[in-house]
């Protein structure tokens, strides 16, 4: 074997997905103990750090190649896609690969991604450190996970992707921290405003880009995602508005668990504009300023054609976000009503104001929330007695252990507590179980029924509007890193009659269904899985989205250690140390021939 070769098999040798001794004693602190950041951030451990991440970074910037995601095929235990590799994608730079190689070996390291927000905000603090922290961070997490600075630096990533048959989410993805000291000199507009009108700017650049790549048939592979809980002076606005409906709402039949189901009426103590209960002055005021920004950024979408998708946050403020959701469904998700007939024929009825592009407007349903069966056919039935389209973006759920931590230390508060949901800090629940399953079987199953049910309803709405009933009248968006759940989302289009095989052994999804369904993964994460889907299905326009959010590093720098933690189910169970494999394969292959 030749020195290179030695070097390179050592350097990817594939050890076991195992934190070092030192690292794995510190994923816990000891109850009421110190932290032991003070071990941690040791002189010689600091020196340690900089010094491997600055030889990471160098390896990352010699090789030649620009930014961008590593995109391998699916082999192995998942299998291959069909006719092998992809014409459409090019090879995934090398420099890309080691990045993907280097992130994802940082990932492997559970104790390194828990304390993940405290090294970071331990070395930005620090002179000189913190301009080798950002550095670092840029061309790695950063470039692995975030598109871009602004809408328009993160254009080259979405020219990319839509070569190579994929859309795009995109999402100003900025966390709003109002208790952070203000600054000498006073801004234009506050910082949840400024999130606002970068979300019309980010819908804007959307539709530009849209309006260049977008097929003939009108379909659009780019879609907007909001966060409300960003969007408001406060985000406790959006819990105590959240208690309120949960102490107020009256319960429904058959019983759906906590966060409930919301209901029209969800938002009219917004209309008296006093404190009400639990809801200050201010609050009222932020929430009712919070529907009007939000009407705004709807009507801006309709105008365009662009779809919206508002994500789920903690069950503490989902109550108000399902409400907000609903409010904006039944005004821009309304359906025109069929044409009634008379003894003198057929008449229309008054034109409703509506664009062809429906669902507009898409809610989010976790998974891994007991109330989703429930709740799923609630809204189902609800929209159809209403007349709007449901939109369904359904995920599996990223707060699950948080969640249950929560509820836990919840349940004595509710013990002595005077209302429903308690007086914890946090939790509002008024269930003696947690609002998330207990298994990830369980959350499997109802994710799975939930994809069956789904697509059963997008084959009756074809059937009725093909008999001129109004619509399309249901739309789903599946997010998942699931590989058995994203191709039963294909199979189940296929059961259907919605899809079909062809010759080279791909599955062609009928425009029916496109403009009815797709498929969604985080940018950065599990591209074996999006080009094996992309190269299995045949669409005009993307079947397969990429979650992309973008904003300066300073601003994503909590995203990023968020996201780290949050998605330990998607990097769980080995899920780092694969994506690391896949990188190391293809660049042995590509460096030596392997």
């Amino acid at each position: 074997m030749s020195l290179a070769r030695a070097t390179a098999t050592k350097l990817f040798r594939l050890p076991r997905c195992r934190p070092p001794p030192r690292l794995r004693c510190l994923s816990t602190p000891p109850p009421g103990g110190p932290r032991p950041s003070a071990r941690i951030f040791s002189t010689r451990r600091v020196a340690a750090v900089g010094l491997a991440s600055g030889a990471l970074l160098g390896a990352s910037l010699l090789v030649p190649g620009g930014r961008s995601t590593v995109y391998a095929d699916a082999e192995g235990e998942e299998g291959k896609a069909p006719g092998g590799k992809s014409t459409q994608r090019s090879d995934t730079p090398l420099s890309a690969l080691v990045r993907t190689y280097v992130v994802y070996s940082l990932c492997s390291i559970p104790a390194l991604v828990d304390w993940s927000p405290t090294i970071l905000s331990t070395l930005m603090g620090i002179p000189v450190v913190k301009q080798i922290t950002e550095a670092v961070v840029r061309y790695t997490f950063f470039n692995q996970f975030v598109g871009g600075d602004s809408a328009e630096e993160a254009i080259p990533v979405l020219e990319q992707l839509r070569a190579e048959n994929k859309g795009v989410l995109f999402v100003y993805s900025v966390e709003v921290d109002e208790q952070a000291p203000a600054s000498a000199k006073p801004e234009a507009l506050s910082a949840h405003k400024q999130i606002v009108e970068e979300t019309l700017h980010c819908l804007d650049v959307a539709a530009d880009f849209e309006d260049k790549h977008a097929p003939p048939d009108g379909s659009k592979g780019t879609w907007l995602a909001i966060k409300l809980s960003a969007m408001v002076p406060d985000a406790e606005s959006l819990r105590r508005l959240s208690k309120h409906l949960v102490d107020t709402r009256p319960p429904t039949t058959p019983r759906v668990a906590f966060p409930g189901c919301p209901r029209a009426s969800d938002l009219d103590v917004l209309s008296a504009r006093a404190a009400t209960g639990s809801l200050t002055e201010a609050d009222i005021a932020a929430l009712c300023e919070l529907r009007e920004d939000l009407h705004a950024i709807c009507e801006r979408a309709r105008a365009r054609g662009i779809r919206i998708t508002v994500d789920a946050e903690h069950s503490w403020y989902q109550p108000a976000v399902d409400a907000f959701t609903l409010d904006m469904m039944r005004t821009f998700n309304k359906l025109p009503s069929p044409p009634r007939t008379s003894w003198f024929g057929s008449r229309k009825d008054a034109e409703v104001t509506t664009t062809n592009m429906q669902p507009l407007i898409y809610n989010t349903y976790q998974g891994y929330l007991r109330r989703t069966p429930e709740y799923l056919a609630q809204s189902i039935s609800n929209a159809r007695a209403e007349g709007y389209a449901l939109g369904v973006k359904l995920v599996r759920g990223a707060y699950h252990p948080h969640e249950i931590e929560v509820h836990k230390a919840a349940l004595a508060s509710r013990m002595s507590a005077t209302t429903p949901s308690g007086s914890h800090e946090l939790s509002i629940s008024p269930d003696n179980m947690p609002p998330v399953w207990l298994h990830k079987d369980e959350t499997d199953s109802c994710y799975d029924s939930s994809v069956r049910l789904l697509i059963s309803l997008v084959r009756e709405d074809v059937e009725r509007c093909a008999k001129g009933a109004p619509g399309p009248s249901v739309g789903a968006l599946f997010g998942t890193h699931n590989w058995d759940s994203a191709n039963l989302v294909v199979d189940e289009l296929v059961k259907q009659g919605l899809a079909a095989p062809d010759e080279t052994g791909g599955v062609k999804i009928s425009d029916a269904a496109m403009k009815r369904v797709a498929v969604a993964q985080l940018y950065g994460m599990s591209d074996a899985l999006t080009n094996h889907l992309v190269d299995r299905t045949r669409s005009a326009s993307p079947f397969v989205l990429k979650y992309l959010p973008y904003g300066s590093l300073a601003e994503v720098m909590p995203y990023l250690s968020r996201r780290a933690i949050e998605n330990k189910s998607v990097l769980g169970n080995g899920g780092a140390a694969i994506e690391r494999r896949r990188a190391a394969s293809e660049i042995l292959e590509r460096v030596f021939g392997w």
